[in-house]
């Protein structure tokens, strides 16, 4: 296999087994070091020791992470530079599936909490640190785990939905940061994959049909959605792009929505054109002062 990413370095979260393991693996087979992040601690280090026994010398290295943390994320990415040297991948890929639907169930406010908090927050907490140490480093490729879920809706997973379609906003919201420091950000959006979060999407202690539904829904393979992973980190054409992952071997941009024909007069033409000149430096200086102030 050629070495295409030999000399890079890959923060991924979730990677203690699933879609996030075989990434990481490709990723070793393609000559990169890997560091996960996961709250998996006895299956990371596991999965760590693994990596490293079969490339006969350190290649991964495991760190204890609660993604909706700011200090985990920040110790994560701290790790990635004491032990290789830098950042220049991250695979923010960490979320869970259980309780997608919480409509009718009690008003908890952990309850609700948790999926935005892992699903969503995490990764908008994770690029941000990313980015950072990526943009001292001269630059680099942060890819997120969305779904198709960030497009299509169903009662059924209605709190998954909303973590999954905040995802899609946010990475293609950043399109920009190419220009400011070289990051680029995509996500990529699977369909179901046999994986445990698509058994915890269809579990219902209440019988949901949407179980039914689910259990005779076909399946993306893994190494499809590795494959669009890797897709998005190599090819440097892609930025803000969403990346599907379909059964049947599909990988596929979802475009979006063009802007809409009612605001496109000649006034905010005008200003947008002047707002986006303005933009590139005013986010460089900003970037300047996030680096000094959180002293990466």
């Amino acid at each position: 296999m050629a070495k295409t990413l030999e000399g890079k370095v890959a923060v991924i979260t979730g990677a203690a087994r699933n879609i996030g393991k075989h990434v990481a693996a490709e990723m070793i087979e393609r000559g990169a070091k890997v560091v996960i992040g996961d709250i998996l601690d006895a299956e990371g280090e596991a999965t760590v020791k693994e990596f490293n026994e079969k490339a006969g010398t350190k290649v991964a290295a495991y760190i204890h992470t609660d993604v909706t943390q700011y200090a985990d994320n920040k110790a994560l990415f701290a790790l990635a530079e004491k032990e290789f040297g830098g950042v220049d991948i991250a695979f923010l890929n960490a979320g869970i599936g259980s309780n997608a639907n919480t409509m009718f169930l009690p008003l908890d406010d952990a309850l609700d909490d948790r999926m935005l908090d892992i699903n969503t927050t995490a990764v908008i907490k994770g690029s941000k640190v990313a980015i950072l140490h990526m943009a001292k480093r001269g630059g680099g490729v942060i890819v997120n785990t969305a779904s198709v879920a960030g497009f299509l809706c169903s009662p059924a997973v209605g709190n998954y939905t909303a973590s999954k379609h905040g995802v899609v906003g946010w990475t293609r919201s950043n399109a920009i940061f190419e220009h400011v420091c070289g990051v680029r950000m995509n996500a990529i959006c699977p369909y179901w994959v046999e994986t445990e979060l698509a058994g915890d999407l269809g579990n219902s202690v209440h019988k949901d049909p949407f179980a039914t539904m689910v259990a005779k829904s076909p399946r993306t393979k893994v190494e499809t959605v590795v494959e669009a992973v890797l897709t998005l980190v190599e090819d440097k054409s892609r930025n803000a792009q969403c990346l599907l992952a379909l059964p049947g071997n599909v990988i596929r941009p979802q475009e979006p929505i063009p802007t809409y024909p009612e605001i496109l007069d000649e006034n905010y033409q005008s200003v947008a054109s002047t707002y986006v000149q303005e933009t590139i430096p005013f986010y460089k200086e900003r970037l300047a002062e996030a680096l000094e102030r959180e002293g990466i």
